[in-house]
């Protein structure tokens, strides 16, 4: 008897270390963009994602999205997943063997191209970049830290990428998670009605995104500004290039310079 997964169609049927009974009701999806969360607030999810065009896309089955209880794999009668830090100090730490368990459940059949990453203020900065990238492969496998973090030993023995949204701290990787799925999703083919749209917005030419305007043609006294009406639209694209410009220039100088710096090796 094979060990291979069994595939029915996009249905695909996978070993788990989970119980039968603890299994998720939704079938996985063979050959899906997926998004595979392990936390302890499984309840959390689909929260936002399921709304307004990342829900739809989710129900249209553009993508997937699973999720691994960590509980579930606890230690003893209260499923206990943390214990003191070694050496002393305040709070608590995710146990490794807890994790692994847990790991180990939430990857099996996956493909080996799904990067498995953890939200922690101590990883590489998501960017557009990173959202693109990810996009563009089979989906993604993403811990969702809490208290004062993970064992350091099955960050090392798994290869894990740790990755944080910015210089602050969350009481858990879930909102994190969820930010860094949309910016993914959005991106996939057939999501958003206007392939276009990804391709003017903030930070995809290494600029912010120039100023929007819509009707009212005037409000309080403030109208829109003449060459957006005036369908020269080579006359639109240079005034919305300069707004990037000048906008960037003002409020990010890290991505002005890198902008710049790319322009000016590229002319």
């Amino acid at each position: 008897m094979s060990d291979q997964p069994r595939s029915h169609g996009r249905k695909s049927i996978t070993a788990s270390l989970q119980p039968r009974s603890l299994m998720d009701h939704n079938p996985r999806l063979a050959g899906v963009w997926t998004a595979h969360i392990i936390t302890l607030f499984p309840e959390a999810f689909p929260g936002v994602l399921g709304e307004s065009l990342t829900g739809r896309a989710l129900k249209d089955r553009l993508w997937a999205l699973e999720t691994t209880p960590l509980r579930e794999f606890g230690e003893g009668r209260h499923r206990n997943v943390d214990d003191t830090p070694a050496g002393g100090g305040a709070g608590m730490v995710m146990r490794a063997d807890v994790m692994s368990r847990a790991i180990e459940a939430a990857t099996a059949g996956a493909p080996p191209a799904r990067p498995l990453l953890y939200l922690s203020p101590r990883g590489r900065r998501f960017d557009q970049a990173m959202a693109q990238h990810l996009s563009e492969g089979p989906g993604m496998t993403m811990i969702c830290g809490r208290f004062e973090g993970l064992d350091e030993r099955v960050i090392d023995h798994y290869g894990i990428t740790e990755v944080s949204l910015g210089d602050f701290v969350l009481t858990g990787g879930e909102i994190a998670a969820q930010a860094m799925i949309d910016a993914s999703v959005r991106l996939l083919p057939g999501v958003l009605g206007n392939a276009a749209s990804t391709e003017e917005e903030s930070f995809t030419s290494g600029l912010l995104e120039h100023p929007q305007y819509t009707r009212p043609a005037e409000w309080n006294g403030r109208a829109i500004p003449e060459v957006l009406l005036s369908g020269n639209h080579a006359k639109i694209a240079e005034w919305r290039q300069a707004q990037a410009e000048a906008l960037t220039r003002a409020r990010r100088p890290d991505l002005w310079q890198a902008y710049t710096a790319k322009r000016d090796k590229g002319a």
